[in-house]
């Protein structure tokens, strides 16, 4: 059965015409996702008076606000491993002026929350607050981007954490098996595909995360991002702290990686001898969301293994009992991207676990998927694309993920047209190109 949306519109003229008592013996009409229109409501760009770039949308109906600073500034850019995620992580503790506890005061005293993190390719700052307490609070955020100090002894915990971390982290054979696969398919020398090690994080200093941001978090560099119940008073708002000191925009080097040295396909590692778990991933690299296959593989993907009623879900979890869950999933990155399987098994069921996902591989290059099972995967993504086209901040974050990787409303209209219209053969095509086994990597982790 097919995933379904109902949706009443009422103008005040069909009110006025509709009859005194309603029928409630008569359901309304039932719509599948496929069948409705999706529009992403437009984004306002402009420049701030020094020329820095502004996307702001206004939406929804409460005070409030999400302002995103984004950098390039991600560990595609980092001169050293771990260089970038410990400028982001550092960044709110100290500035010239204020401590830590003097920043985090600042901004919770008024209900705020500021995050920072860096991805692979980008480092985001997000302000999130009442809509009212930003020029306020904007003036602290822009000191936290111009003038952190990043303090010896912050920088000192920051590392005695993360090593602590990771030796947690260590004796889980699901962490060792991601970074291990990311290894694999691109390379340990490559930004992608590093692993982290305690004397990488050791060898971080003061220094690196000073210089980094003085070279990445450059705000002639920073895309600014602002979503809520907006208007010209917010946006003059940042501009008056964004916007008037000059800055030189920014166009950094795009750096150039050697592709991954040649792996065994098959890879066997024992983490723990006494484990009775092992983490099964499968993957292989594959095209970033500019490929025009990408639309369609999401397609292919979801119905393979990407959400809880999959090919991959059905057998191996619910008539198998391998595993709690299993999925698969296309992780589209800004130079490159991959589509790997992921689940963690019982040890003594590993090798049927891995056959059986070689199997369900097969079965969808030989044999095309019937209409209904069709008819609910494409309901599904389009179902959840609602949830996505709901509220300020996912619209917010709908548009940063076109702007930020060069693409435009017409890609989404595109992505949206694709769910609808691929069919069964297109996908089996797909699969026949793609879920080769012998391209992907096997990796078992116990």
């Amino acid at each position: 059965m097919g995933f379904t949306i109902c949706i009443w519109t009422v103008s005040w003229a069909n009110f006025e015409a509709m009859p005194q008592t309603l029928n409630r013996t008569v359901p309304p009409p039932i719509h599948d996702a496929i069948e409705f229109d999706y529009q992403l409501p437009p984004i306002h760009q402009q420049s701030l008076d020094n020329g820095l770039p502004l996307y702001w949308l206004n939406a929804g109906v409460a005070e409030v606000a999400e302002v995103d600073f984004v950098f390039p500034a991600g560990s595609w850019q980092e001169p050293k491993p771990g260089v970038a995620a410990a400028t982001a992580s550092l960044l709110k503790n100290g500035t010239r002026s204020r401590t830590a506890q003097q920043l985090h005061e600042a901004i919770e005293f008024y209900g705020a929350n500021l995050r920072s993190s860096a991805g692979n390719d980008f480092a985001t700052v997000s302000l999130f607050c009442l809509s009212r307490h930003l020029p306020v609070l904007l003036p602290i955020v822009h000191e936290i981007l111009t003038v952190a100090t990043f303090p010896d002894d912050e920088v000192r915990l920051y590392k005695q954490n993360t090593i602590q971390r990771l030796m947690v982290s260590e004796r889980k054979c699901e962490f060792v098996a991601d970074e291990r696969m990311d290894a694999l398919l691109f390379g340990e020398a490559h930004p992608y595909g590093r692993l982290t090690k305690k004397e990488k994080i050791e060898a971080i200093e003061h220094t690196d995360l000073q210089q980094f941001f003085r070279n990445n978090y450059n705000l002639g560099g920073v895309r600014i991002f602002m979503a809520g119940n907006l208007g010209a008073t917010e946006v003059q708002c940042l501009n008056a702290t964004f916007g008037k000191e000059p800055v030189v925009l920014q166009q950094l080097d795009q750096a150039v990686f050697s592709e991954a040295p040649p792996y065994e396909h098959k890879q066997f590692i024992t983490n723990d001898p006494n484990g009775v778990q092992g983490a099964i991933r499968i993957g292989r690299q594959f095209p970033n969301r500019h490929h025009p296959d990408f639309p369609k593989m999401v397609v292919l993907n979801t119905l393979f293994g990407g959400y809880f009623g999959s090919r991959l879900m059905r057998n191996i979890r619910e008539e198998k009992g391998y595993t709690y869950g299993i999925y698969s999933s296309l992780q589209p990155m800004v130079h490159g991207g991959s589509l790997i399987v992921h689940t963690e098994v019982g040890r003594d069921v590993i090798t049927p676990a891995v056959t059986e996902i070689y199997k369900e591989m097969e079965i969808l290059c030989e044999t095309p998927a019937e209409a209904e099972e069709l008819l609910l995967v494409k309901n599904y993504l389009l179902g959840g694309l609602l949830g996505d086209l709901d509220g300020p901040f996912h619209l917010l974050q709908r548009w940063r993920t076109l702007i930020l990787n060069g693409l435009d409303e017409a890609h989404f209209q595109n992505n949206v047209a694709t769910y609808k219209s691929v069919t069964a053969a297109e996908l089996q095509a797909l699969a026949r190109q793609y879920l080769n086994p012998q391209d992907f990597y096997e990796l078992v982790v116990v």
